[in-house]
């Protein structure tokens, strides 16, 4: 492979197929050579925009595409777990767009089939690779902050429902709301600065006040009532959930798609270590002036304000997919870590429904 171009198909043609679509696109070492969406006329321009030589509608016809090694999967979740089983079944290598599945059951096959067909599967945690958080790792990783023993991150909304009335907002397809959508993103943050940590115990609480009524949507300005929905709205639009580390610690978690509070869509996370902490709030998806760390300089409480870039984002995640397919050392690159996450927000789930705390480890 190191003599040739990694030959990719990316299936999906919202936020997530494009934005990896672009990404792969600008790689001197990858050719996407298909592409695959229901949305006729956005399926059209993107492969003349991108010189993709092969234009599916059905997902099942571009696993069929001669010579291609890679498929990255930008669809609605319940799309992720067949898409890679079929594709790992063909000894094609996946990228899957977050949460890695809707359960733990469909996460585990994937899990399995990727160890299985001994092939990739790696699923996009872009927000990890802000810069931000990877100059804040850097100095958790020196030692600056010391050990870690509590942590709050959140990621909340006013109005930020997506797609009401579609699947976002269908449980069947989306396997709930903010928490699987959102929380997951802010879960990885979380145990990525912390190195990892298991959790022991769920106690979680899930709400839905808002959406129910038509409130809240983030696309729709005439704010639908209940009656015009599309579809009901099955899940959650806010949750919350306490996660108590093995080992000792504890992480809380906040999310919501909707809720009376500041206007803006706002996420971040707060460190509390034995030796110094940190902060990470991001307003409206800002990169600048994010990142605080808290020490004492001569007995003195300070602050220390660090630059940082905006980081790569999705770009990151791709350039390291494409690194671990070309490198071939594809050993442990099977997912595993996201089926982690995906664990911890099916108990958090599991917690709100049954009203008491959930055990993962003892």
């Amino acid at each position: 492979m190191n003599d040739q171009k990694l030959r990719v198909g990316v299936v999906g043609l919202g936020f997530a197929g494009r934005t990896a679509l672009e990404a792969f696109s600008e790689l001197p070492d990858v050719e996407v050579i298909a592409l695959a969406g229901l949305e006729k006329d956005t399926l059209t321009s993107l492969g003349e925009k991108h010189g993709v030589p092969h234009l599916y509608e059905k997902w099942e016809d571009l696993l069929a595409t001669p010579g291609l090694d890679a498929v990255s999967i930008g669809t609605p979740t319940q799309l992720h777990a067949p898409i890679a089983l079929a594709a790992l079944a063909k000894g094609l290598h996946v990228l899957s767009e977050k949460p890695l599945a809707r359960t733990v059951a469909e996460g585990t096959a994937m899990v399995e089939a990727s160890k299985q067909a001994g092939r990739v599967l790696k699923v996009v945690f872009n927000h990890r690779e802000r810069g931000d958080v990877a100059a804040l790792k850097h100095q958790i990783d020196e030692g600056r902050l010391g050990r870690i023993y509590y942590a709050k991150a959140h990621w909340m909304r006013r109005n930020g429902i997506p797609g009401m009335g579609g699947w976002f907002t269908n449980r069947e397809l989306s396997g709930g709301g903010p928490l699987i959508d959102l929380g997951v993103h802010i879960l990885d943050m979380a145990l990525h600065l912390m190195g990892e940590p298991r959790i022991s115990t769920v106690s979680a609480d899930t709400f839905a006040e808002l959406g129910p009524q038509g409130k809240g949507s983030a696309t729709t300005p005439d704010r639908p009532t209940v009656d015009t929905l599309g579809s009901k709205f099955e899940v959650e639009d806010l949750a919350t959930a306490y996660l108590r580390l093995k080992g000792g610690g504890a992480l809380q978690l906040e999310t919501s798609w909707a809720t009376y509070r500041a206007p803006g869509d706002n996420f971040g996370i707060e460190l509390f270590g034995t030796e110094g902490g940190a902060k990470i709030d991001v307003q409206n998806y800002t990169t600048e002036d994010t990142l605080r760390i808290f020490t004492d300089v001569a007995g003195v409480p300070a602050e220390v304000k660090p630059a940082t870039g905006a980081g790569l984002g999705h770009r990151a995640v791709v350039r390291e997919f494409v690194r671990i397919v070309r490198s071939g050392e594809w050993e442990g690159q099977n997912g595993s870590e996201a089926l982690l996450r995906t664990e911890i927000i099916d108990a958090c789930y599991a917690s709100a429904k049954a009203g008491r705390e959930v055990v993962l480890h003892d």
